[in-house]
């Protein structure tokens, strides 16, 4: 069984194409095999596992909005894992899909084109653009959990709860079986009291799950994009590194708890 993950917050800058790129090396570590598909127009996870956009002639909008079918764009990375890229032109894709009966399935349709059984990928990951908008209704409608990356500061807070409302929206019209894994602490610096207190404010307000380890603050991961792979590639015995590594394997056996009742 395939399980599809949605990683997503519409707020910029809380490491979550980091994480859809670390998580997935990790399981690939693991030996699952692994999808991830960038759904953000700017194509940030695309470029960090090495592939430039501006190179690609077919990319995860002509799957989405011309009917093609994901084995024909799908790419291998160094890193272990493959990958749906993104461009620029997914930026038309909202416009495009707005109109169109059934826009919230159109990943689901998408990911139903993919091989099945042993032939399929063990793991699915889908890299949220930074909204609320179709594209992000289409990877929750898709999806078996959604986690949120969310940096251990005050005003991180803020959109977790329109994002849990869109979740609930999603739970009663298009995915029932919708559920949120919890929460990745992010960006995190231990020295701090305020994250600790963020981390526990977090799960209290909102009665989620908190996805250990933290996510330690690091330099090494702004470096690894700029060498076209995930830091479990770049600086693998890193605190980044191994934090992603025991995420990864939490979330293997959150996997195999099934649904909860």
């Amino acid at each position: 069984m395939t399980t599809t993950l949605a990683i997503a917050n519409q707020k910029g800058g809380v490491a979550k194409t980091t994480s859809v790129a670390s998580i997935g090396a990790a399981l690939a570590e693991l030996g699952h095999s692994v999808l991830l598909i960038d759904l953000d127009p700017q194509a940030c996870l695309t470029f960090s596992l090495g592939i430039d956009p501006e190179d690609l002639e077919l990319s995860v909008h002509h799957v989405l909005t011309k009917g093609v079918p994901p084995r024909e764009v799908i790419l291998e990375t160094e890193d272990g894992v493959d990958l749906l890229p993104a461009t620029i032109e997914l930026a038309r894709a909202e416009a495009d899909l707005l109109t169109r009966t059934g826009r919230e399935h159109v990943i689901t349709s998408a990911l139903e084109d993919l091989p099945q059984g042993s032939d399929g990928y063990d793991w699915v990951l889908l890299d949220c653009p930074p909204s609320l908008g179709v594209l992000t209704v289409a990877a929750l409608t898709a999806a078996d959990g959604v986690l949120v990356p969310l940096q251990c500061e005050t005003l991180s807070h803020r959109g977790v709860g329109q994002l849990l409302d869109t979740v609930h929206d999603v739970r009663r019209f298009t995915n029932r079986g919708l559920e949120v894994w919890g929460v990745l602490p992010t960006l995190y610096d231990g020295r701090t009291n305020h994250a600790r207190t963020v981390l526990e404010t977090i799960a209290d307000t909102y009665d989620l799950e908190v996805v250990e380890p933290p996510i330690p603050k690091t330099i090494k991961f702004a470096e690894a994009p700029a060498a076209g792979r995930s830091i479990l590639a770049t600086s693998r015995t890193s605190k980044g590194a191994q934090a992603y590594r025991e995420v990864a394997a939490t979330l293997v056996r959150r996997s195999q708890r099934g649904t909860k009742g």
